[in-house]
């Protein structure tokens, strides 16, 4: 079910693509909450926010999620040469880190509807 949501390749609608920002929103947060967990408990950091708060350690994953996501569309599209979907990229890892990530993804969801 999530493979196909989840899919970089294929190209999307809007509606598809609304979808494709909910599901990698509620993989990152697992993914971030997980690897905090683990990195606390390691002794690695300690005293993080939320990840809605946006602070710190999560942001840093959220971003490195933005960059990675975003990469594997461009390199599976072959869009690595198209100006605007590298423009999409650095504004949404810009977005990303700057402000939030939750706003730095749509950047990446709208990158999903643009044809090879």
């Amino acid at each position: 079910m999530f493979g196909k949501m989840l899919d970089v390749g294929t190209h999307r609608s809007v509606n598809e693509a609304f979808w494709f920002y909910v599901t990698s929103m509620i993989l990152l947060i697992g993914i971030s909450t997980f690897l905090v967990h683990i990195l606390s408990l390691a002794g690695i950091v300690s005293g993080v926010g939320t990840f809605f708060e946006g602070h710190s350690v999560h942001t840093l994953i959220g971003t490195g999620f933005i960059l990675i996501v975003s990469s594997l569309i461009l390199t599976s599209r072959k869009l690595t040469s198209d100006l605007l979907s590298i423009v999409l990229v650095v504004l949404g890892v810009y977005l990303g880190y700057t402000t939030s990530v939750i706003l730095g993804m749509i950047p990446v969801a709208l990158l999903t509807t643009m044809r090879a």
